[in-house]
């Protein structure tokens, strides 16, 4: 997240840039001191009230509380593998984000079963790249902390997988993908 925080945004720091954290309740950190800019809004959204929460949904599926392209930046760190029917999510963040927005999405791709509540899902970079074009995305990257000498400093069981995507900037209609085959 530091690394998006400074290719993306690190030109923004003088812009006004509203940003939605997916799965902000401060269990084990928080990105909050990533967007410490005074022009930027961090707003912290979960399923439950908790530390560094500002907006709970009701429905992880159906974001009535959030209005359609409200926000220039989404970000969620380690919660998809989490929700159940992640293609359902995706398209919220999609619908939330403004028209030449960024998210950023972190999921592992390895490590054990860790219920909270539940634990469905490790996703690799084709996995993100499918996500993204079903949601009408552009990808701008996707990696994959595939051994410690990328990120020292960070834990290698999880082998962290990072999407970072763009709504395009002109309104496109949402299509579903059709069968090319």
């Amino acid at each position: 997240m530091e690394r998006f925080v400074a290719t993306y945004l690190g030109n923004l720091a003088g812009s006004q840039l509203r940003i939605a954290d997916l799965g902000s309740q401060n269990v084990n950190g928080s990105y909050k001191p990533l967007f410490h800019c005074p022009q930027w809004q961090y707003v912290g959204i979960d399923m439950v009230p908790g530390n560094n929460v500002d907006v709970v949904l009701t429905n992880i599926y159906d974001w009535f509380e959030l209005a359609s392209q409200s926000f220039d930046v989404v970000i969620s760190g380690q919660v998809l593998e989490h929700v159940e029917y992640f293609w359902i999510t995706i398209l919220e963040i999609r619908r939330i984000m403004k028209p030449g927005g960024f998210c950023c999405l972190i999921a592992p791709s390895g490590g054990p079963e860790h219920r909270y509540p539940v634990d469905c899902w490790r996703i690799y970079p084709d996995g993100f790249r499918a996500l993204a074009r079903y949601a009408g995305l552009d990808v701008l990257e996707v990696y994959v902390q595939w051994d410690q000498k990328q990120y020292p400093d960070r834990d290698p069981l999880w082998q962290d997988c990072v999407l970072i995507a763009r709504r395009p900037a002109i309104l496109q209609e949402l299509r579903p993908i059709k069968d090319e085959g």
